[in-house]
């Protein structure tokens, strides 16, 4: 007679249930679906780099544009992509919820994993190209690439987790949620250098937590690159940290709501 599972086997066999089920809907659901999860950061990229290039525009605090534009560029997505994803994992996967043994955080745990390593992919494929044609885009430090990158990873994540019991909760934030993501695209430093904005209205650009990911990853790729005053790696993990242990309180309190609707 097979002995019990304990539940920390349960949750890695249906992670990789789910991580499979999502992959193969992600990759495969339509036509090249693969080459659109691509082709979206290439041609944001590319149309930025050439608006900056129309304006001779070639060095951004002391480093090559089209370097500031990539690296900024992807992390920016990494956090977008994971948040929305997150946001209707619950949503998509409630058919699931049949099983006693998913729990509504599985399927969000799952997507912001899966989404994090299609963008590894993705950032590995677009930095490539860069190096091709002729840019330097090897991170001079990788620890602090890593530590920025797996913050805004993480927020994304929080964010996610906060959004989706808001969105299940009030079915109209669901709307709000959606039209911020393109303010955050514009006042995170993404194709706008921190630099060029006057004071005190930097200072409230910088309360938003992924300008401080955003810039230290570009700083990670290029040590002298000239990080605005203010930066702080330790700004981004209080803003993850909060986000998380609320995402996770509200998910444990209104679990059987997330279930049951």
């Amino acid at each position: 007679m097979r002995e019990p599972r304990n539940p920390l086997a349960i949750s890695f066999a249906v992670w990789q249930a789910i991580f499979l089920r999502e992959a193969i809907d992600r990759l495969f659901d339509m036509r090249a679906a693969w080459f659109w999860l691509l082709i979206e950061p290439a041609l944001h990229i590319a149309f930025i780099t050439v608006v900056y290039s129309a304006v001779r525009m070639y060095t951004v605090g002391g480093i090559d544009v089209a370097l500031w534009i990539i690296v900024g560029m992807l992390g920016f997505f990494l956090f977008r992509r994971t948040a929305i994803q997150v946001m209707y994992a619950v949503d998509c996967n409630r058919p699931l919820f049949a099983y006693r043994q998913v729990k509504p955080f599985d399927p969000a745990i799952v997507r912001a994993v899966l989404e994090a390593f299609l963008m590894a992919i993705i950032a590995s494929a677009i930095l490539a190209a860069a190096a091709l044609l002729g840019h330097d885009s090897l991170p001079r430090d990788p620890l602090l690439v890593a530590l920025a990158v797996g913050g805004l990873w993480l927020f994304g994540l929080g964010y996610g987790l906060v959004a989706s019991v808001l969105m299940e909760l009030v079915p109209e934030t669901e709307h709000i949620l959606k039209l911020l993501m393109m303010p955050l695209y514009l006042i995170s430093g993404v194709i706008m250098p921190m630099a060029s904005v006057r004071q005190p209205y930097r200072e409230f650009l910088l309360m938003n937590p992924i300008v401080h990911g955003v810039e230290l990853v570009r700083q990670g790729f290029v040590p002298y690159y000239h990080v605005v005053p203010g930066v702080d790696m330790a700004y981004l993990y209080a803003w993850v940290i909060v986000s998380l242990l609320l995402g996770l309180l509200l998910y444990r309190r209104f679990a059987l709501q997330l279930v049951m609707k």
